[in-house]
């Protein structure tokens, strides 16, 4: 049994760094094999095809990111300390920290990128699966703690709240060169308190809309 565990892992380990470089559809399941040193039975008979390793490599390292990020918005709810810097914390400092590391951590961002840039239906499923519950936890969270925020712009600033994340992470020396080094993705805090600070600040404007409702109100109050 162990000695299955480690096959699996193997060709993993092997997914995760030949499909970061080249994308899932630029390598062969002959070259991923002969990476991970395993025969091609050995793949067909842990995940069955490429798209499955694919997917796999994925969910290795999103499962404990979401798990941390939900045990983190869990701890601040029930210590009341769910206020908006808080819970973009919670959603931020995890895929952060995982960034750091050296070799998995980059290697994943890349991953990350390849993905986005090579949409297929398994992963798309995927980042359904995977992150479903994460986006409804913290749109629950994020609409307590502004109650005056209607929905459909709670979710447009979800999406931002995302968006800040994704562009500042899947490239993080693309992101120090752009940034002539003032953005740098490896140094975890300062970067979690410049995000956090700007996406909360978004979270809180008021919103085009209400500006324009209370305009009009105080006009009819006026006449």
């Amino acid at each position: 049994m162990p000695q299955a565990v480690e096959t699996k892992d193997l060709i993993l380990d092997a997914a995760e760094l030949l499909f970061s470089e080249n994308g899932v559809e630029g390598v062969s399941l002959r070259a991923l094999t002969r990476e991970a040193g395993v025969n091609l039975a050995s793949v067909h008979y842990h995940f069955g095809s490429k798209e499955a390793v694919a997917r796999a490599a994925f969910c290795r390292r999103v499962r404990p990111i979401n798990a941390e990020r939900l045990e983190m918005l869990d701890r601040i709810e029930l210590e009341g300390a769910a206020d908006v810097e808080g819970i973009l914390t919670a959603l931020y400092s995890p895929v952060l920290r995982l960034a750091r590391s050296p070799v998995h951590g980059r290697r994943f961002m890349r991953l990350c990128a390849r993905f986005y840039s090579e949409p297929g239906k398994y992963l798309e499923s995927a980042f359904e699966e995977e992150f479903s519950e994460v986006i409804m936890r913290f749109e629950r969270a994020l609409q307590r703690a502004l109650p005056e925020l209607a929905q459909p712009d709670l979710r447009r600033r979800m999406h931002f709240a995302v968006g800040v994340m994704v562009h500042t992470m899947l490239d993080s020396n693309r992101t120090r060169q752009w940034t002539a080094g003032a953005c740098d993705p490896l140094d975890t805090d300062g970067t979690l308190d410049a995000m956090v600070r700007f996406v909360a600040a978004g979270f809180r404007a008021t919103a085009k809309g209400s500006t324009l409702a209370a305009g009009i109100q105080g006009t009819t109050q006026a006449a």
